[in-house]
């Protein structure tokens, strides 16, 4: 009974998470609304894609009400600031999508990569996830990224800073921290991390990953450690490569294997 009492008592405690079933509900919405290769059925007028809006609108303010425990003019301002930003975001998308189509000779068209592609779908996510995340939103910008980390396996921390057309290709395993910057047309590969050096919790208001300027390949299993590490415009980073300092523009850093020859 005692084990019973302590659960009880976290459960009357508990923050005031969002549901995990409304939150899918809403990125799922918010892609169906901005891409018909994401919707559930064919939009047949301009009406549909209001009344659509105007259902995501209610979910979303539902979302931010059950956050705050309360109904706000703030939750009402940042579901207008949302909605307002929702084109800039769907241009980004759009950049992404076709950034990855005429990076992957596999890829059809740009409706392939926006319908099927792992590496489109967690960037879209990012990309709205992020829009909570400047408008400091408690709860839902992580609950987003890992929504799509569970559907991709790409972990993309919503406070990151991206640029125009990125191309995640293939994408199983990539890490981008909270305080990576990465600039306009950068592709990576499968199993690449922007990280952190190890670093005190002290630290979380400080930048501890990367910056990876425009025009930059990184290829898969590399891991570019550090706050103070930038990878300059046009580089190659070489897979499996360890780089915890700064390389300069046009760089090109291969890892190099050191087996001894058996005698």
């Amino acid at each position: 009974m005692e084990f019973i009492k302590l659960l009880y008592q976290a459960h009357t405690n508990s923050a005031n998470l969002p549901s995990r079933i409304a939150v899918s509900e809403f990125i799922d919405g918010v892609l169906s609304f901005l891409f018909p290769e994401h919707a559930l059925q064919l939009i047949k007028s301009e009406k549909q894609l209001i009344d659509l809006k105007q259902n995501l609108e209610i979910k979303l303010i539902s979302i931010l009400n059950e956050i705050s425990n309360n109904q706000s003019t703030q939750n009402l301002n940042i579901s207008k600031f949302f909605f307002n930003e929702l084109p800039n975001i769907y241009d980004s998308m759009l950049s992404d999508a076709e950034a990855i189509t005429l990076g992957d000779p596999a890829a059809t068209d740009v409706h392939e990569v926006i319908r099927s592609y792992p590496g489109f779908y967690a960037i879209a996510v990012y990309r709205i996830s992020h829009l909570f995340y400047i408008e400091n939103v408690k709860y839902l910008p992580r609950v987003l990224s890992e929504y799509a980390h569970a559907k991709t396996g790409i972990d993309i921390n919503p406070g990151a800073k991206i640029g125009m057309s990125f191309f995640i290709d293939h994408g199983t395993g990539v890490v981008i921290g909270e305080t990576a910057e990465v600039g306009n047309r950068v592709k990576i590969y499968q199993g690449v991390t922007l990280g952190a050096l190890s670093v005190e919790k002290t630290m979380a208001k400080t930048k501890r990953h990367p910056t990876i300027e425009d025009d930059v390949i990184i290829y898969s299993g590399a891991t570019i450690l550090g706050g103070e590490t930038t990878v300059g415009k046009g580089s190659v980073i070489g897979g499996n490569v360890w780089l915890v300092k700064s390389v300069p523009e046009k760089s090109k850093v291969y890892y190099k294997e050191n087996v001894p020859l058996l005698r």
